[in-house]
């Protein structure tokens, strides 16, 4: 079996990103109640993708349009890429990326990233 491709996760692979995660998720859970979502449904020890479902849902149940849904989406992605880029500027990349990513070109090897980050602090990383 020939290797063709390289897929990297950003996250402790090719970055140190210190993301402050619960920072982040007590200020989107903030958002949610005030969005009346109760806060019993809510907690800072699950992720924000499992947060936004929860909105989803009771939205619907509550008789919400989507597109009120979609606005509070994209509020909580917004909280969410002001933690990402704090984070970004402070990141750095682990030792011997550099080495292992010129090693794998010169084998000539496809090479990907794969993170669930949001492209500006992505970028920035990179």
């Amino acid at each position: 079996m020939t290797i063709k491709a390289v897929i990297f996760d950003l996250d402790g692979t090719i970055a140190s990103f210190n993301i402050d995660y619960m920072a982040a998720r007590a200020e989107i859970i903030r958002l949610l109640t005030k969005q009346g979502l109760p806060s019993s449904l809510l907690s800072i020890k699950e992720g924000v993708f499992d947060m936004l479902k929860k909105a989803e849902k009771h939205m619907k149940n509550s008789g919400n349009e989507e597109k009120e849904f979609l606005e509070l989406k994209k509020k909580v992605i917004s909280i969410v890429e002001g933690y990402e880029s704090e984070a970004a500027r402070k990141t750095s990349l682990l030792p011997h990326v550099l080495k292992t990513l010129e090693t794998l070109r010169e084998m000539k090897l496809k090479m990907a990233i794969c993170t669930t980050n949001g492209e500006k602090s992505t970028s920035h990383i990179l």
